[in-house]
């Protein structure tokens, strides 16, 4: 697998969805759960910056705290501190900062050991039978496809009543 490839091909699908939408359509609750478009893409910004901690901590484990955050909490109360964290921000502000997490993984991936990347067990918290490209394939790609079809909902709900 080609991790930064996986990674790329993620994030070009959230852009793909976004693409077009209002700041007031992004706004919108009710989109998934009452989230708007919005706070799903900031439930997605933090779900990038815990990839970039994870990524980080194979080079200093000291440096992740959004990792340690999102392991020392269950997921639903992790979601709902990140996304309220975000709630109030602008739509440009959430994006921005979306992508510059996305930016910062794609800048950690190709200083990592393609090996170590595929070896089980490296991510003990995850499960021991997963690997970091398990991890990524599963927590963003297929994450991302989930939101994003969400997001496709919403969209043509927005096409029907206009």
């Amino acid at each position: 697998m080609n991790a930064a490839d996986v990674l790329k091909y993620g994030h070009l699908w959230v852009h793909k969805h976004l693409d077009g939408l209002t700041e007031e359509q992004m706004e919108a609750p009710d989109v998934c759960g009452w989230w708007s478009v919005k706070d799903i893409v900031g439930h997605l910004a933090s779900f990038e910056w815990v990839l970039a901690d994870v990524l980080i901590g194979f080079v200093d484990p000291r440096l992740t705290p959004m990792l340690n955050q999102f392991t020392s909490m269950d997921g639903d109360s992790f979601n709902a501190e990140q996304v309220r964290s975000r709630h109030k921000k602008p739509v440009a502000e959430v994006l921005a900062e979306y992508d510059q997490g996305y930016e910062t993984v794609r800048s950690l991936i190709p200083r990592l050991d393609a090996e170590m990347l595929r070896q089980p067990g490296t991510l003990p918290w995850y499960g021991e039978e997963y690997s970091v490209e398990d991890f990524i394939v599963y927590q963003y790609y297929g994450h991302k496809r989930e939101h994003m079809a969400q997001v496709a909902v919403y969209r043509d709900k927005l096409k029907d009543s206009g």
